[in-house]
């Protein structure tokens, strides 16, 4: 899953633990923005399904939609089937990659879609379990891979990266300013032993950038670990691949929300949107991105970040 939830306790069984322990991020308002969709017998296709929070809150409160869900992790298309299954054949689920979501559309044979959800970033599914390798706070392998067919790990890129090409990925994609300082400390590290482990890459990024790095309010490693996240799992590449799709999935008036959790991500939905609607192919429903209100940032600390853009397909879009 690309999209962000947060995990609060643990389920017995697996529809319980996806329905139980994970929040959808800005859940009320991406259910009213697609509120207004045709009264009966369209689809809703949530390209980053995840747990399925989102399409469980979308079934419930439109009874004329049917969603396919759609995520590249296996874990979590198996964790959501459980939990949508009382929506019946309402509820479609599809293992696959942002990118190739036109081909998904094509072979599912839905018609028409209404609606696209992008819920990007990493889920808790992915962070609170160590042996998937995205998080710092428990150590596992170094392996961050969303979709575990993908042949690149977190490891590869770390021990065969040159100098610049890590420090540009952590200053760019991660926006940490001592890229450069990390990226020497890395390089200098492996020739000793490669990293295979989240905990020595973490504490070797602490080290390097010195005592004052303990007291930081975030992690010392926590712009690192997703810039290498970004970079195994193609985000910026797939998103854009999304969005190229979207105007050939969606039936014209059918509506796209994009909930993003980087700036270069909410840049480019913000550039697409904009550009769309000067031709006349997007009309923007939000002017600006809705943020989390307090209530539920004090509740998932995860949606701080979040921001939501949504916009409806003209006539004149590409089919």
């Amino acid at each position: 899953m690309l999209g962000t939830e947060m995990a609060q306790s643990r389920g017995r069984g697996a529809g319980d633990e996806a329905r139980a322990s994970h929040v959808p991020v800005l859940a009320a308002e991406v259910v009213q923005l697609f509120r207004p969709l045709a009264p009966a017998g369209f689809w809703i296709v949530d390209g980053t399904v995840g747990l399925g929070g989102h399409a469980d809150l979308l079934l419930e409160a439109l009874p004329g939609a049917s969603v396919l869900g759609v995520d590249q992790d296996p874990e979590a298309i198996a964790l959501a089937r459980p939990r949508l299954e009382r929506f019946g054949s309402r509820a479609r689920l599809v293992c696959g990659r942002l990118s190739q979501l036109a081909g998904i559309v094509h072979a599912e044979g839905i018609d028409p879609v209404r609606g696209l959800l992008f819920d990007l970033g990493v889920s808790s599914l992915q962070l609170d379990r160590p042996t998937r390798g995205f998080s710092f706070q428990g150590d596992g392998p170094l392996d961050m891979r969303m979709d575990p067919s993908r042949d690149r790990t977190a490891a590869d890129i770390v021990n065969t990266w040159d100098e610049s090409d890590l420090a540009d990925l952590f200053y760019y994609e991660g926006g940490e300013t001592r890229a450069r300082t990390i990226a020497r400390a890395i390089v200098e590290a492996r020739q000793r032993a490669p990293f295979r482990r989240t905990g020595g890459l973490a504490e070797a990024i602490t080290v390097a950038l010195g005592p004052s790095a303990r007291s930081s309010k975030i992690h010392p490693a926590t712009r690192v670990f997703q810039a290498l996240r970004r970079a195994v799992n193609e985000e910026g590449d797939e998103l854009l691949a999304a969005l190229a799709a979207s105007e050939h999935v969606l039936a014209p008036g059918g509506r796209l929300v994009v909930l993003s959790f980087h700036s270069g991500e909410d840049r480019e939905v913000k550039r697409f949107f904009a550009e769309g609607a000067r031709e006349r192919r997007w009309t923007t429903l939000t002017k600006k991105p809705l943020e989390a209100a307090q209530p539920e940032i004090r509740g998932n600390p995860r949606a701080r970040s979040a921001k939501l853009r949504a916009a409806a397909r003209g006539e004149e879009s590409a089919t």
